[in-house]
């Protein structure tokens, strides 16, 4: 029979995988929590140590999700993930960046060409919506003319 991982093994383990918010890794750790553990005292090990980083967490999480949806939608995923507000306005600036690409090449990969008529066109822009574009990115997409 295989021993037991320990609670700091375990959440090095899952580090080892991909990037966790603190909350995110503190909530998939706690089932494993038994008498004489600490979970407060590891979690803040592991960040002194730099194996847990909030900021490195939201940075790969934007790389993973923004080139899908917009920034409203992977925002409000950081949110939930517990993120704190500084990092979130540094995630929000790097998005800003490049919105209307992204919402652009999400539009023509959906979509392809403009709506031809009402339906269509608010089909379109459920679609962006849904996916966290806000409405001045949303007219500009529909707006947009290619030029050659």
């Amino acid at each position: 029979m295989k021993p037991k991982a320990t609670l700091k093994a375990r959440a090095l383990r899952y580090l080892s995988i991909r990037e966790y918010s603190p909350k995110e890794l503190a909530r998939k750790l706690s089932p494993y929590v038994e008498e004489g553990d600490d979970l407060a005292a590891l979690m803040k090990w592991l960040q002194k140590q730099g194996f847990l980083s909030e900021e490195r967490f939201a940075e790969a999480f934007v790389r993973r999700r923004c080139s899908r949806y917009g920034s409203g939608r992977v925002l409000r995923e950081l949110e939930m993930h517990g993120v704190d507000e500084k990092t979130l306005d540094e995630a929000k600036s790097v998005m800003s960046e490049n919105e209307f690409d992204r919402a652009l090449g999400i539009w023509r990969k959906k979509f392809g060409s403009k709506p031809v008529d009402a339906s269509e066109k608010a089909k379109q822009i459920r679609f962006l919506t849904q996916r966290g574009f806000s409405g001045d990115i949303v007219r500009r997409v529909l707006n947009w003319e290619e030029h050659d």
